[in-house]
């Protein structure tokens, strides 16, 4: 399909060259061993996945993941046997995700390059919508949100993570790019637009979640956060942490929905 690079042109450029991990996968590019290590760095930092995903669970169900960055959760529901449709904004990342693939001797449903605000699918198709740590990055974030919810099921479900907040790593940044610089007026919103991977990421409290979730056809049975290995890097996090009750400023926020009519 047709991608508006314009629209899309902070997030485009920077994800088309920073396909997650790969920075830190170490070994030849595209090789086994450079998955393999990928594999291994992205869930010894970020854990909770499995447990949110649930990959076993979807076994024979449809998926689609919204942002498949290098094919890692991607690669997880074809092993569990789900119908996986895969979809990401950028050349690299399908390329790099497509060569993962084959390595392994896997064939997804499909996986395509498609903007998650303009999803290439018809309506209530899909068992499950999933996408982790993507569409805080898009420029119109509901506007995802509704794709996501438009092409599953009734019935079906839908799991995505943003960025919370109110959380110490938001925190930790605006003492690093606002206060420590002079500039104490400029809001959380504004240092995470700036100062965060690419230009205009976006992170959200649980109330604005639950506000856009409600303009939706959907149920939210939970909205957790976790505290992850990014926030224990911030200075007494495990203080902060206790104070403030562990994960409520964790940086990740899942949220689990169903899709009711």
């Amino acid at each position: 399909m047709s991608i508006d690079r314009n629209y899309h042109r902070e997030g485009y450029d920077y994800w088309n060259n920073t396909v997650c991990c790969s920075k830190e996968a170490g070994g030849e590019p595209l090789s086994a061993e450079y998955f393999a290590r990928m594999e291994e760095y992205k869930y010894s930092q970020e854990p909770e996945i499995q447990a949110f995903a649930q990959f076993s669970r979807y076994h024979g169900k449809k998926v689609l993941e919204a942002g498949v960055g290098a094919g890692t959760d991607f690669l997880q529901w074809i092993r569990c046997g789900a119908e996986a449709y895969g979809v990401d904004l950028t050349e690299a990342a399908v390329e790099q995700t497509t060569r993962r693939l084959k390595l392994y001797g896997l064939a997804p449903a499909e996986l395509r390059q498609a903007d998650c605000e303009a999803l290439p699918y018809p309506d209530d198709i899909f068992d499950l919508a999933y996408s982790w740590g993507v569409i805080h990055h898009t420029p119109d974030t509901e506007k995802a949100l509704a794709e996501l919810v438009r092409v599953v099921r009734p019935g079906g479900e839908i799991k995505i993570m943003v960025y919370n907040r109110h959380s110490l790593v938001s925190f930790y940044r605006w003492w690093q790019m606002a206060f420590k610089k002079g500039r104490p007026w400029m809001t959380l919103s504004e240092v995470l637009a700036e100062h965060m991977e690419n230009k205009g990421t976006r992170a959200f409290t649980a109330g604005e979640v639950e506000t856009m979730f409600s303009r939706h056809p959907v149920k939210i049975k939970r909205i957790e956060k976790f505290l992850t290995c990014y926030d224990r890097k911030v200075p007494m996090s495990g203080l902060w942490s206790r104070i403030t009750g562990a994960n409520n400023i964790g940086w990740f926020m899942g949220i689990r929905a169903v899709k009711i009519k």
